[in-house]
Formats: C-alpha cells, sequence, structure tokens
C-alpha cells in the first residue's frame, strides 16, 4: 500500500494499485451471502440431531431400535444437506472458470507451465535458485514483447506524431525530491520480531482474511462480511489501523509463526551513488515520467513553441518490492511505456476527439461504484458530455487505450475503466481511470489515464529555478483579471511545523470560487476549517496564514504551466494478461489428451508462420528453403519444421506457440496454408505463399477473405 502523499495516487502501476471502495466489494454478494446462512442453519440443525440421537441412546428407558435408526437416517440426511450447501459455496468461492472445469487457480497453472515450458519467460537467476521479483524473457516472450511495443508506438507516437525520448535509468537525488519520491514512496512493512525476515504488511493482512473466506466454510456470515470489508478497504489503512487489524486476527510470520513488529513505511527506490566519490546520490527510476517533465522546455522549443504536444518515452523501471507476488504482475523491474500530453489548461478540446466519441465498452464510474452498482457499458461521447469524464482530451486518450488494448488480443468483456473515488485523487489532479484487465487474479490494473493538471511542471520550476512554462501571444495587450494567493509561509510554518508545505500546495491548488469563498469566509470570520487532501483531515486557517486576492495587469502574452494528460502503461501486466485471455484447450484428434492454444491475433504472435515439408523430401524441403526466403523478403518472422515427427504434432507444437498460420508444403507447385484456431486450410500456388501470409497478417486482408477466394484443402492429418 504505497503512501503517496505529495504526487498523484493515480501515479500507478509502477506502484501499488490505489484503493477500490466500490461499495459492492464492502460486503457478500447475495448467492454467498444466502450459502453461509444456509451453511450456519444446516450445521446447527446436524448439532441439534446430534444431541436428540444421544439422547435416545442414554436415556434410562431406551428407545426403540426403530425409533434410534430414524433418527439416525434424519442426522444422516442433514450431514448430506450439509455436505451440499459446503460443496456450493466453495464451488462459489473458488469462481469457476468459463465452462466450469477449470478453476481461476488451475487455470492460471496451466497457463504458466505452458509459458514457462515453452520459455516464454522464467525466473531470473535460475540455476542460483532465482530472486523474487525479476523475470527473464525467452524467445517467444521477447517476440510478444517486442510486437507489443512495436505497435504501442505505431498506435500512439506515430499516429498521434508524438516525440518520443529515451532518458537514463539512474535519476539524480534532487529530481526524485522535487517529484515527491524521496520522501513518499513507501509501502507499510513488517518484520519477524526474532528472524528479522520482512514482509509487507497489507499482504499478510490479505491472505489472511482470503484464506478465512475460501477455507473456513462454517465461518459466521457476519465475520465473512467483515473480512470483506477489509479487503475492500485495505488500501486506505494507515500504519496504525494495519497494524490492529493484524494483532487483532492474531496473524504472524508465515514461515516462523513468530511475532511481528508494528508497521513501518520502507521507500521502495532502488538507491545507488552518482561518481566514485558516493557524494552524489541517485537512484534507479521507480518511473520514466519525470525524464520527460524535467526536458519540457527544449521539447517545447522543439515543437515550435506549440500546444498542444505529447512526449513519449519506452523505458525500465524499479521498484524494490518487499514481498514480490502474481508473476509478471508485480515485479521489480519492468518496462514501462508512458505518454506525457501537454496542453493548454482552458483547452481540453482535442481535434481528433470525434474519431472515439461513438466508442462503447466497460466504464465505471465513481458514482456507480459508491452506489453499489457495476461497470456497465457507456458511450464515451455520453461520459464525456455528462461530465462523467472530465474533458475531451482525457476522454480521447481514453478511447484510444481502448483501441490498443482490444486489437492487441485483450477481451473487451473482461476489460473495464474505472475512475478513481474523490478519496484517491491528490488535491492538484483533476480526473483518473485505470484500465482494469480481468484475469485469474482479479481485475488488475494495467494502464492509469490521469489528467494531472500543472503539478508536475510546477514542482520542478520551484526545485530546480528554471521555469517550465508556455506562452500565448496576444495580438494586442489585454488587461486581465488574476486571482493571487499568498499562503503566508511563516506563520503557516509556525501552526503547522513539519506538514507545513503540503498546506501550503492544497491552498496555492484552489480553484477561484473556492478560495474566493475562503477570502469571504475569513474576513467575517477570521478563520476557517480547510480540507487537505495529502494530510487526509480538516486544519483551521487563519486570517493572517494567507492572503487572497484578484488583480487586474495589462499583459502582452499569457505566461501558464501546461496541463498534463498522462496515459501509463505497464507492458509486463498487459502482456501477462493477453497470455490469459489468448489461452485455451482442446481435445486432439484422438480425444485422450487436451492441447494448449495461444490464439494471439497476427499483430503480436512471436512467430506468424511456420513451413512445413509434410514428409521429409529433398524436393518438398527445397520447396519449403525457397518459401522461407520469401518470407524473409516479406519481413514475416517464421520457423522452418523438418523434423519429420507427425504433421499433427507440428501443428500442436505450434499452436502452443501461438503461431496463426502454417504452411504444408505437399507437392511441387502448390502448398496448403492453415490457420490456427479454425484449423482451415487453403491451398495456393508456391509463389503466392508468401504474399497470402504478409497481407493477412499485416492486416491487409482477413483470413475470411482468403478463406472464400483460394480453395479450400481437407485432410485427415490437417486435424491433429
Amino acid at each position: 500500500m504505497t503512501n503517496y502523499v505529495d504526487f498523484d495516487p493515480s501515479r500507478r502501476l509502477l506502484v501499488r494499485r490505489r484503493s477500490q471502495l466500490a461499495l459492492q466489494s464492502l460486503t457478500m454478494d447475495a448467492v454467498e451471502q444466502s450459502l453461509r446462512k444456509a451453511l450456519a442453519e444446516k450445521q446447527s440443525a446436524v448439532e441439534t440431531q446430534g444431541n436428540a440421537v444421544r439422547a435416545l441412546k442414554a436415556a434410562a428407558t431406551p428407545a426403540s431400535k426403530p425409533e434410534i435408526d430414524a433418527a439416525i437416517a434424519t442426522l444422516n440426511n442433514l450431514k448430506l444437506e450439509k455436505s451440499s450447501i459446503e460443496k456450493q459455496l466453495q464451488a462459489h468461492i473458488t469462481d469457476a472458470g468459463g465452462d466450469g472445469s477449470f478453476s481461476k487457480e488451475a487455470f492460471r497453472q496451466a497457463v504458466v507451465n505452458t509459458l514457462e515450458r515453452r520459455l516464454f519467460y522464467i525466473p531470473s537467476f535460475k540455476i542460483y535458485r532465482g530472486v523474487a521479483g525479476l523475470y527473464d524473457y525467452g524467445p517467444p516472450g521477447c517476440s510478444v514483447k517486442s510486437n507489443v511495443l512495436s505497435f504501442w508506438r505505431q498506435h500512439f507516437v506515430l499516429e498521434e506524431n508524438m516525440l518520443e525520448v529515451d532518458c537514463p535509468c539512474v535519476t539524480p537525488e534532487v529530481v526524485l525530491k522535487a517529484s515527491g519520491h524521496v520522501d513518499k514512496f513507501t509501502d507499510l512493512m513488517v518484520k519477524d520480531e526474532k528472524t528479522g525476515t520482512c514482509y509487507r504488511a497489507d499482504h499478510l493482512l490479505k491472505d489472511f482474511c482470503n484464506e478465512k473466506l475460501q477455507k473456513d466454510l462454517s465461518i459466521a456470515p457476519e465475520k465473512a462480511a467483515e473480512l470483506k470489508h477489509v479487503l475492500a478497504t485495505l488500501d486506505d489503512f494507515s500504519s496504525e489501523e494495519l497494524g490492529a487489524k493484524i494483532k487483532e486476527y492474531g496473524i504472524t510470520a508465515p514461515d516462523t509463526k513468530n511475532s511481528l513488529s508494528d508497521p513501518y513505511p520502507f521507500n521502495l527506490m532502488f538507491q545507488t551513488s552518482i561518481g566514485p566519490s558516493g557524494l552524489s546520490p541517485g537512484y534507479m527510476r521507480p518511473e520514466t515520467a519525470q525524464g520527460i517533465f524535467v526536458n519540457f522546455k527544449d521539447l517545447y522549443y522543439y515543437n515550435g513553441n506549440k500546444l498542444p504536444f505529447a512526449a513519449a518515452q519506452i523505458g525500465q523501471a524499479f521498484r524494490n518490492e518487499i514481498s514480490p507476488r502474481q508473476g509478471l504482475l508485480r515485479v521489480r523491474e519492468f518496462t514501462l511505456a508512458e505518454i506525457e500530453h501537454f496542453v493548454d489548461p482552458d483547452d481540453k478540446s482535442h481535434p481528433k476527439y470525434s474519431e472515439v466519441a461513438n466508442l462503447e465498452f466497460l466504464m465505471f464510474p465513481r458514482d456507480e461504484q459508491m452506489s453499489g452498482q457495476s461497470a456497465k457499458k457507456i458511450v464515451l461521447g455520453d461520459a464525456v458530455s455528462r461530465g462523467i469524464v472530465n474533458n475531451e482530451t482525457l476522454g480521447y486518450f481514453i478511447g484510444r487505450v481502448y483501441l490498443f488494448l482490444t486489437r492487441l488480443g485483450i477481451d473487451k468483456e473482461r476489460l473495464r475503466f474505472r475512475q478513481h473515488l474523490a478519496n484517491e485523487m491528490a488535491h492538484y489532479a483533476c480526473d483518473c481511470w485505470d484500465a482494469e484487465i480481468e484475469c485469474s487474479y482479479g481485475w488488475i490494473e494495467c494502464v492509469g489515464i490521469a489528467d494531472r493538471s500543472a503539478y508536475d511542471l510546477r514542482a520542478h520550476s520551484e526545485k530546480s529555478g528554471v521555469p517550465l512554462v508556455a506562452h500565448e501571444k496576444f495580438s494586442e495587450p489585454k488587461e486581465v483579471e488574476k486571482l493571487v494567493i499568498a499562503p503566508v509561509k511563516k506563520e503557516l510554518g509556525l501552526a503547522f511545523k513539519g506538514n507545513q508545505k503540503m498546506v501550503v500546495e492544497s491552498l496555492e491548488a484552489m480553484g477561484e470560487k473556492e478560495a474566493l469563498d475562503m477570502k469571504a469566509a475569513l474576513e467575517s470570520k477570521g478563520e476557517v476549517d480547510f480540507y487537505v487532501c495529502t494530510l487526509g483531515k480538516n486544519v483551521a486557517i487563519k486570517k493572517n496564514m494567507v492572503a487572497i486576492s484578484k488583480e487586474k495587469k495589462k499583459e502582452h502574452q499569457r505566461v501558464f504551466t501546461p496541463s498534463v494528460i498522462e496515459p501509463s502503461f505497464g507492458i509486463g501486466r498487459i502482456i501477462y494478461c493477453l497470455f490469459e485471455h489468448s489461452f485455451y484447450m482442446r481435445p486432439s484428434k484422438a480425444g485422450d489428451e487436451q492441447l494448449n492454444v495461444f490464439r494471439f491475433p497476427p499483430i503480436v504472435a512471436p512467430i506468424k508462420c511456420t513451413v512445413f515439408p509434410l514428409v521429409q523430401n529433398q524436393q518438398y524441403e527445397e520447396i519449403s528453403k525457397l518459401i522461407s526466403k520469401s518470407l524473409t523478403a516479406a519481413g514475416i518472422s517464421h520457423k522452418i519444421d523438418m523434423t519429420g515427427t507427425s504433421i499433427g504434432k507440428r501443428y500442436a507444437r505450434t499452436d502452443e506457440l501461438g503461431v496463426p498460420f502454417a504452411i504444408t508444403v505437399d507437392s511441387a507447385t502448390s502448398v496448403t496454408i492453415r490457420e490456427r484456431d479454425s484449423k482451415h486450410q487453403v491451398r495456393v500456388s508456391v509463389e503466392e505463399a508468401a504474399s497470402v501470409v504478409k497481407d493477412v497478417t499485416e492486416g491487409h486482408r482477413t483470413w475470411a477473405d482468403v478463406w472464400s477466394t483460394f480453395p479450400h484443402h481437407s485432410s485427415a492429418s490437417a486435424d491433429e
């Protein structure tokens, strides 16, 4: 539970998942509640009937055998009914997969086993027993990652004319001090009081609650509801609240059962030093965004001193996780792709907004979360026009993110955009949405899309002394009225001491109406309660602590700090969800085993095509090599398999890698092209094979078009 106080809690992916306080998560769903109630009643009936049987047997005047047998039969029936309810409850908690054949855990294990066996990814430093939270991508994994990033560049950088930069991973401390990371980039940690082993505090509490809910079926409905409430509000717990719950539930160290220390903050950044003296401290960057912000002045000049414009960066980020878990979803080194779109705060329209306005997809606005509803499909244009989404530019990027993810192969029915609740957003943020993808671990935040206002540029301007601003020149001088908020830092320091900075920032971030209301209240009462988001409480502001006024000036140009719309992509998380969404199993031809298949779209498939000589034959092998050269010339990644094993087994091997097309050489003049998911085959000439595969993999034509154009081929060997 990363404790961001000075900067936007939507800051994401490379950090912790923010609190999701949807009210429907605070209580059990109706089915589970009903089953738990029924189980408790049946348990009570079993105990009552058991006592009745014992009483009959122990009576001074023994009951008749038929009477005792009838009572025992009733008891056995009650036990069977109790067992049936337990199974229903366990099945509901386990939440079986689509066809009921896989639990989430079993499905996940099948996916992970396949990924590791086929070397999509493996634990790093495996021969030395590995290091938690670090993974290597193998050959097919590298290809998938490269294809995802290539499509990201095409979809965003090229199509939106963004300025791409590449900044160092090692970042001077002063930069991350200005951004707030040095002071506030923390998770709460506890230690085994005897061994010193460290654990992430919220993970221990979360695991305890989940285990009780899943394994203790006799738990009372009220207690189960309490545990679900804890799970839903966990990210909002303070260190004191977290420590109190750990003690209340008697949670101990998982490995030793020793008692635990009170929770305390642990900074998640990897610290280093720059240069041999060790006097210049630095950190491995926890995000790529700061490199863009500090380069704003030069990028603005490069763009002809014009707004809006966007800068983008793909690169590694680092987070020293206390207890990494969930495979690729929470790691210590990962790839981020981030966009910082700089825009005039007074004009957040977007010229291409109409291209996405008619998209309809699952959205989860904060009002629906607070009222206990579920995500529902909303037309993006309606969400913007109704003010659910703050502005056109933010809406435009939400739409573009939706198109990016669904074109990659993410199931649109398991993709939603969740709006941050008011208590999740920093005082300077206008609006924040997370693209969440459902997988076996639940709903996972994979992309954050936030309107961060002008906070980042202002923070770096103040710390560096270099104004990071934009200019709008007027054709004629204008008389403008400006709101001036001048906190009296000396008085605020005396009153709030170490919290002075947070109070000052909150005062300076006030909107015009709020500031003028405060001015009127101070003039009439001399004191006013003021909510400081980063402190999470009201403070008393007195008249001598802040001066608020409106001044008229003649200006030749408008100088302002741009607002930032920031889409931030956790590439590893997206790839893992893509793996799960693409994975399925189908029976072999003989029906004696289940075959693994990844249904990757051609755009992300690690290999686009395989080439098989039907049998080991010199002529067929020469033709295969000729087709391979044509595919290479066309830029299509492919693989030749001349192992001589059965064609069915070769198909199965490549289906497991997610290869969408296979060319089988079975004559000197023509070949067959097989499509992975339908297993349909068409016959084309040797000369046409490479161009057909190129057209369909690059999206110039569909498989349906190919199927309707070329002669169909059927063969027993085609169906493994």
